[in-house]
């Protein structure tokens, strides 16, 4: 009896597998990409459209991903006590100034003792790209980030094409890049 009733579940929950797999998708689910009626969908996988967003940068200006469609993004998830995430800023920079590349780097404020030490780190180690500020935590909750640095790389069309968990030397990073074109 209860080898029945556990092929009879498995055999239910293999139907509904496929038939969930092979049910077209609701398109008001999946937006169409306007270049080739493929559907595209928002995530935070490769292949997935990055989740747009919109921080106060450490200048007091706001700034948005999609502020940037057109060319590839580098979002960096960083904070001034994280020691990965000091080492790799410097490399950021040179990414920043060598490659046709954006740069956003996410700080995590919220775990910061002060907006302070966020300011004294970016002049003293002079950094030119866009420090923006995640003072509530939620764009790090909203993006899953759970180790410290986490990197995506977004092309011109807002795809995740690459996800670094963990620190990133400027080889890899201009690696990844070129991987994208």
């Amino acid at each position: 009896m209860k080898k029945a009733l556990f092929f009879t579940i498995i055999g239910a929950m293999l139907a509904w597998a496929i038939y969930d797999f092979t049910l077209p998708g609701n398109s008001s689910d999946n937006p169409q990409s306007a270049d080739s009626g493929e559907a595209v969908e928002t995530g935070l996988a490769v292949g997935e459209t990055a989740p747009d967003f919109t921080l106060q940068t450490l200048d007091g200006e706001e700034a948005s991903l999609s502020d940037f469609r057109g060319k590839p993004v580098f979002v960096n998830f960083w904070a001034t006590w994280c020691p990965p995430c000091r080492a790799e800023m410097p490399d950021m920079e040179k990414l920043y100034g060598n490659m046709d590349i954006e740069v956003l780097a996410v700080n995590l404020t919220d775990t910061e003792k002060s907006e302070g030490d966020v300011a004294s780190f970016v002049e003293e180690t002079a950094l030119t790209f866009p420090i923006l500020m995640d003072t509530e935590g939620e764009l790090s909750s909203a993006y899953n980030v759970k180790a410290y640095p986490t990197s995506y790389l977004i092309d011109g069309d807002g795809m995740i094409s690459f996800i670094a968990y963990g620190a990133m030397n400027y080889n890899q990073m201009v690696q990844e890049f070129e991987k994208m074109k």
